[in-house]
């Protein structure tokens, strides 16, 4: 029973460190590996600009990655700059109409072909924003997972997050593929 006791007491040792390190890697990690948030980014309140600065640094924190991104808290970096924000004006809103497919967590889609002008999973084809562009230089676009999310200060435009890294950017649906 000595043993025993010994043999348990040195487990539980050994798993405190690992199960700090575990607390602090959940404090830190940000998302990507899989993880989607349960909702997009809340409208902006307040403050709306013109046009978001061209060159704009989205590391809130080091280790970050200077692309928009979600946190593991749901938090929304980079989206920020309001309806007014000409990066993302249409002439044309929903001129392919809206987007069909479901919405958010839990309907998470693998894109099955094409770049960043035009790419599609199932029968949905989506062109992400040219502002968007150098944001998504790393995404792969014959298997990354994406959730699509309203875009609440952009009429027209959806969010499309990607899974693997945790970033997301600005999309317009185009239509059946």
């Amino acid at each position: 029973m000595k043993r025993l006791s010994g043999v348990l007491v040195t487990v539980l040792m050994l798993s405190v460190p690992v199960l700090a390190q575990e607390k602090e890697r959940g404090e830190r990690h940000d998302a990507g590996r899989g993880y989607i948030p349960p909702h997009g980014p809340a409208p902006v309140r307040g403050e709306h600009h013109a046009a978001a600065p061209e060159h704009r640094d989205f590391r809130d924190r080091e280790g970050h990655p200077d692309v928009p991104h979600v946190h593991s808290n749901g938090e929304w970096v980079g989206h920020d700059s309001g309806r007014d924000d000409a990066h993302y004006r249409l002439d044309r809103r929903w001129e392919h109409g809206r987007f069909p497919g479901e919405l958010g967590r839990g309907h998470a889609f693998r894109i099955d072909g094409g770049n960043r002008e035009r790419f599609w999973f199932g029968n949905f084809a989506f062109s992400v924003a040219p502002y968007d562009y150098d944001f998504a230089n790393d995404w792969r676009w014959n298997d990354d997972q994406v959730a699509i999310y309203e875009d609440p200060d952009h009429d027209g435009w959806y969010l499309a997050y990607n899974s693997r890294l945790g970033s997301y950017v600005h999309v317009l649906y185009l239509g059946p593929r």
